[in-house]
């Protein structure tokens, strides 16, 4: 069989020996020695959804085509799948190289991951689309349009939350959607600050965070080491928005409140949306809309953690399964609903 994703693929074997195939991107290659000094590779396979690292002996007949392999090479990987001591453990392994039209189709992601970020990019064009102020709204839909092709790409996080190719576009419609609600349920809100907040908030990750056109590999850059995201955010945020001004000084210098304080309040929440010095913000939230950002953030983030874990984690018990960073504790599986097929 060939399985939809890696994610799949380590669910099947987590449980059962798994025998199919899998198209993925070869992120990493190294050669280790054991203690008593023979070789081994270490070679990290990717796609859109997940990766995993396999340990290849030396005396495995695959040795030398795994050695020989890449990083972005594009293969199938067809084996006897196990999850082991070791982690994803392969018998019987094949490699080959991707046909063009296949290694196309890895990039695009399963065909459910793909329609879902789509939703989700459509989705924070219609809440941003949605604004009364008409500078906050030309100011999100400015920043869409103009980064649109490394915004589908970037991640939310290198680990734990929304860490693959397109996750930041998740990350953001989930942010959006709920501070939409919450606004709703708290009119004092200013609205359209909080959903401009929640687009920008990480918007620096698309230096900080992301992935060339044709890889699933999220390099390093200097940019990000020495300013971060956030301050990324604020310069760029800054910047446009003052063009913007610019270009529409006669309408806008009429509005209220005025230019700069939208301004000021917009970058303090980008600013402030880490909640703590000690979590990297060099402010903490000083208004409803930054501390409502916060925990908005933090909340889209954690629902993510468990949905992942309960994808990837290994079962202890009927409905428990084993904790994964940073979750506090093993996780259990949610309460259904009534009506719900599930047990």
């Amino acid at each position: 069989m060939q399985f939809t994703g890696i994610n799949a693929l380590m669910q099947e074997a987590s449980s059962a020996p798994a025998y199919g195939e899998i198209h993925a991107q070869i992120s990493q290659v190294q050669t280790k020695t054991t203690k008593t000094n023979k070789p081994y590779l270490e070679i990290t396979l990717a796609d859109a959804e997940a990766s995993f690292t396999l340990k290849i002996w030396d005396n495995a007949p695959w040795y030398a085509a795994c050695a020989a392999l890449k990083p972005l090479d594009a293969v199938s990987a067809r084996a006897l799948w196990t999850k082991g001591a070791y982690g994803m453990e392969a018998a019987d392994l094949d490699i080959r190289p991707l046909t063009p039209e296949e290694e196309q189709n890895l990039f695009t992601g399963s065909p459910e991951l793909k329609e879902l970020q789509e939703t989700c990019y459509q989705g924070i064009l219609a809440l941003a689309e949605s604004m009364q102020d008409p500078r906050l709204r030309l100011l999100c839909l400015t920043f869409i349009r103009q980064f649109e092709k490394p915004l589908r790409r970037a991640a939310a996080a290198r680990g734990y939350h929304h860490a693959r190719r397109g996750g930041l576009v998740e990350h953001i419609y989930g942010m959006m959607h709920c501070a939409d609600s919450i606004a709703g349920a708290y009119p004092d809100l200013n609205r359209d600050l909080l959903l401009s907040g929640c687009l920008f908030h990480d918007c620096g990750k698309l230096w900080e965070n992301n992935y060339g056109e044709h890889d699933f590999v999220m390099p390093y850059n200097e940019l990000g080491e020495l300013l971060g995201h956030i301050t990324i955010g604020i310069e760029l945020i800054n910047t446009i928005y003052r063009q913007l001004v610019q270009q529409n000084e006669t309408e806008w210098n009429t509005l209220v409140p005025g230019n700069d304080q939208v301004r000021l309040h917009l970058l303090h929440l980008i600013a402030a949306h880490h909640g703590e010095l000690a979590f990297g913000s060099p402010v903490p939230p000083k208004t409803p809309e930054a501390i409502a950002l916060h925990y908005i953030d933090n909340l889209d983030a954690k629902l993510e953690m468990f949905r992942n874990a309960y994808a990837t984690s290994e079962q202890l018990a009927p409905r428990i399964q084993q904790k994964k960073a940073p979750l506090p504790g093993n996780v259990v599986h949610p309460l259904p609903k009534i009506g719900s097929t599930e047990k």
